[in-house]
Order: C-alpha cells, then structure tokens, then sequence
C-alpha cells in the first residue's frame, strides 16, 4: 500500500509543483476561507444595526477592523465576496406616491360592494390611474362594465 506522501509527490510531479507548493496552497486557502467568514460575521454584525447599509460604507466601517486583525482585503474583493455570498443590498425601485387616502375632503362609501350584476351595461364603474409620460405623469380615466369587464371608455390627459 502507498502512502499518501508518495501520492501527492506522484501528483505534484505531474504538474510541475513541489510537495511544499502544494501544502502552502491548502494553507493559503484554510486561512482565506477562514478571514471571509470572519468577515461575514463581521458584516451580518454591521447588518443587524444598518440593515440597508452598503459595501462602500461597510467597507469605510471595517477598515479598522481589517488593520487591526491584519486582514488584506481591498472594496472590490468585498463587492465579490458579499455578491457571492447574497449579501448585497439590492435597490429599492423608486416609486412616486400618486394616492393620498388621508385628504380632508369627503370619502364616499361603496355602494356596489355586494351587489350582484346579471347582464352588460347594467352597472359601469369608472377610476383614474397616472401614467408617466417622459418626467411626468398623465391621466387615464377608465369607465369599465363591470358585468363584462370590458372598457367602454376612457380618456387620457395631461392634467385632471
């Protein structure tokens, strides 16, 4: 039976490395993946103060601590190992806010709520919704039956 010594020195061989190259390589890799999960523990550490905070800042946050614990790790090395850990913050898509419920003025009830229609162009209810057009918004007005669900009218205009 040969030995596992003789193996790797058969292996290394074949690839032009010493037995030496090839146990610094796993050592390397030991204390690389060791620095990334103290890192992200660091980081989920962070995370539960400032949940949204980024890795610009995030890395800002923690170059003390890289000094301090004699860790080499640039922004981009950061960017890499929080994308391939799922741990960036993705963005928010922004949204303008077109409904303002709270108004002071009058609410009207439903008076549809639970009745039952049996035939088209008995009951048509009509809503407004905003639409972008370029930088701002313009106005569709839509009156639908409600029985067929089909739009029997509507108007689109740059203002109300």
């Amino acid at each position: 039976m040969r030995s596992k010594a003789g193996n790797v020195q058969r292996v290394c061989g074949e690839f032009n490395l010493s037995r030496q190259a090839y146990y610094q390589s796993i050592q390397a890799e030991q204390v690389s993946s060791f620095t990334e999960e103290i890192i992200i523990q660091k980081v989920k550490e962070l995370r539960k103060i400032h949940k949204r905070r980024g890795t610009r800042k995030l890395f800002e946050d923690l170059t003390d601590f890289f000094t301090s614990n004699v860790i080499k790790i640039g922004r981009d090395a950061l960017f890499d190992l929080l994308r391939i850990n799922q741990m960036l913050v993705r963005r928010r898509k922004s949204r303008v806010i077109t409904t303002d419920s709270k108004h002071r003025y009058k609410k009207y009830p439903n008076l549809i709520r639970d009745l039952e229609v049996y035939g088209p162009n008995k009951l048509w209810v009509s809503d407004i919704t905003y639409v972008r057009y370029g930088d701002s918004f313009a106005y569709l007005s839509l009156i639908t039956d409600v029985y067929s669900r089909k739009i029997v009218g509507f108007n689109l205009s740059k203002d109300l």
